[in-house]
């Protein structure tokens, strides 16, 4: 069994508690997600199963959606309301637009510094067993993009929001910053993550679905359309080279000018997906060089 599970994951479990439910259900090792949601936090997870485990660095990195609310009149250590309670504030009768104001302010490229309640790693230990010890570290700030930051609707103490952002963004962080600028403290009461790259949590299976490994493979995205890279395709004669790790020139595909740099999809014409490959130009033409090898010689 190989391919790409969309699962919606419920709140009051971890991402690990997923994978775990899926090798049961799919009785199977080889399984792993590609992004981690907090336990409260429901929604979208990818799951990568057998071979499919391969293009999770592919995975991990794409744009996340999300939809939630804050609560303001309140900072907690963690950002959100799992976590011990720091401060308690009245919240003021805030208007509308000086909400989108604080919001707009944490739009685009930002630099964020990452909760202690998380899973950074700092000097080699996550921070969040430093916090529960009680220490506070400092934090290198990093740099993270947020595409849209919606207010959807507000009923103090809370706001509902609507964010698009680069991989890694802390969006609690983002809930603790917004409720310092209106003065108040907030921190995030809910979180649900609606889309991963093109993948949406609509097209998602409960989890509670899968109990068996027919549950699982009748759900599975298929390797080839799993994602969003160029395809190059080759003639099945070619598998061979492919299969064994060999350079391939632009003559050997059949869509030579599909792609110029970067990663790549090889594929047969009938759609196989071979390998994914690094595509480099030259004097002499394309060279694509196999790195992640998923077919076998015959």
């Amino acid at each position: 069994m190989k391919g790409i599970l969309l699962v919606d994951k419920p709140a009051g479990i971890t991402s690990h508690d997923v994978v775990d439910r899926v090798r049961r259900a799919a009785a199977m090792r080889r399984v792993g997600h590609t992004g981690t949601l907090d336990p409260g936090a429901t929604g979208l997870l990818l799951i990568c199963l057998g071979q499919a485990t391969r293009l999770s660095e592919f995975l991990t990195g794409l744009d996340k959606v999300y939809e939630g609310t804050m609560r303001l009149g309140v900072m907690t250590d963690s950002y959100d309301l799992d976590g011990d309670v720091l401060e308690r504030n009245e919240v003021p009768d805030l208007a509308a637009g000086t909400i989108r104001q604080a919001f707009g302010r944490y739009q685009g490229g930002i630099m964020q510094t990452p909760p202690m309640v998380s899973a950074v790693k700092v000097g080699g230990e996550r921070l969040y067993k430093r916090a529960r010890r009680g220490e506070e570290v400092e934090r290198p700030a990093r740099p993270v993009t947020v595409h849209e930051f919606t207010m959807l609707g507000v009923n103090l103490p809370d706001i509902t929001f609507r964010v698009r952002c680069t991989s890694g963004t802390y969006v609690r962080a983002l809930c603790h910053e917004v409720g310092r600028e209106l003065g108040c403290g907030g921190a995030l009461a809910s979180l649900r993550r609606i889309q991963t790259g093109r993948f949406s949590v609509a097209d998602a299976t409960p989890l509670d679905e899968l109990k068996e490994p027919g549950d699982v493979q009748a759900r599975l995205v298929s390797m080839a359309d799993a994602l969003a890279l160029p395809n190059l395709l080759v003639a099945p004669e070619r598998r061979t080279t492919v299969a064994a790790g060999n350079p391939l020139g632009d003559n050997e595909f059949v869509n030579p000018d599909s792609a110029h740099s970067g990663w790549v999809q090889i594929k047969t014409t009938g759609g196989e997906l071979l390998a994914i490959g690094q595509l480099d130009g030259d004097d002499g033409g394309l060279v694509v060089r196999p790195k992640r090898v998923f077919c076998v010689e015959p």
